[in-house]
């Protein structure tokens, strides 16, 4: 048996084999799961375009929420955070925010933030952060840890570290 790999001539049928076998392997397998692909693709893109259709009948004051338009040098995290927390039903004695001043390095302005949650249900905080992110883009949520309250089904502490990047 290994006399037949040491021959030439088995190599001269094989590689044409080989390279005769592929096209129908690409003919028969990938193509047909590539239309797979492609439809299940398109499929999905309706889907996401009537979800993002319904957000925008259903809750359209997204778009005009107040802290989204104005200048940068406006914003200030002691009424981002208040407002939003209102707005997710979170009590301003359940929250206790400390904000640094403005720092400026290479060019760039920026301010930080810690806010602590000190109980909370987990989607009234995953509404608040997603809402400040969503209000405010140029927020960035640099660090979140969560510990969760004994004794309580669904209580939280939550500690969160903002990043407020201004424009130049």
């Amino acid at each position: 048996m290994k006399q037949i790999y040491k021959n030439p001539s088995f190599y001269y049928i094989l590689v044409p084999v080989l390279v005769a076998l592929w096209p129908l392997l690409v003919w028969a397998v990938y193509l047909p799961n590539a239309d797979k692909g492609w439809e299940k693709d398109v499929e999905q893109f309706q889907q996401g375009a009537a979800t993002i259709k319904e957000i925008l009948e259903l809750d359209r004051d997204r778009l005009d929420f107040p802290g989204t338009q104005g200048a940068d040098d406006e914003f200030d995290y002691a009424v981002a955070v208040d407002r939003v927390a209102r707005l997710c039903r979170i009590l301003s004695r359940d929250y206790e925010l400390s904000s640094k001043p403005i720092r400026t390095s290479k060019g760039r302005r920026t301010q930080s933030c810690h806010v602590v949650l000190k109980q909370v249900d987990i989607t009234s905080f995953a509404k608040f952060v997603s809402t400040l992110q969503l209000r405010w883009p140029k927020l960035q949520c640099d660090q979140l840890k969560m510990a969760k309250v004994k004794g309580l089904k669904d209580a939280w502490k939550v500690d969160l570290d903002f990043l407020y990047v201004y424009e130049q």
